[in-house]
């Protein structure tokens, strides 16, 4: 798929999706990220599945690990290994829009995570990551406050 396909796409399933800020995008029936290991994209470079059989909760879902040291690093410090916006996709949001990802669409980006819609997302996000990460704090920031107001 083009760079021009996968920003179409974007763009639509941007408008076509509701802003649910704070929504655990990654808390799914098999668990945060659909049960990738958070911490393997960090030390081993590469989205892994994590076992049912080591977990930990956090943030209101279940995150899976590979193994008891990864999941020992994540308890210690879950906010340097949990995706970035709730795990929606990073270009999504810099969009807009709270777009779900795909756990193999993924880029670290000064030790933070963004997951994306597809890999060809992944790439576009790292033409340019700074303009898109400020773009994308401020949607995030701004659907936060529009939740926030609403359960005032």
């Amino acid at each position: 798929m083009n760079r021009f396909k996968a920003l179409m796409l974007l763009s639509f399933l941007a408008a076509a999706t509701s802003s649910v800020a704070e929504t655990l995008q990654y808390a799914t029936e098999n668990g945060a990220i659909d049960g990738y290991d958070p911490v393997s994209y960090f030390m081993d470079g590469q989205a892994e599945r994590g076992s049912p059989d080591i977990t930990a909760e956090w943030n209101g879902a279940i995150w899976r690990f590979t193994s008891a040291a990864h999941r020992d690093a994540f308890t210690e410090n879950p906010e340097k290994y949990a995706p970035q916006y709730g795990g929606f996709c990073a270009l999504g949001m810099a969009h807009g829009g709270d777009v779900p990802t795909n756990p193999e669409a993924w880029t670290i980006w000064e030790d933070k995570l963004y997951l994306n819609m597809i890999k060809e997302v992944s790439i576009t996000w790292r033409y340019n990551p700074d303009k898109l990460i400020e773009r994308a704090d401020m949607k995030w920031n701004a659907l936060n406050a529009t939740k926030a107001d609403a359960e005032d």
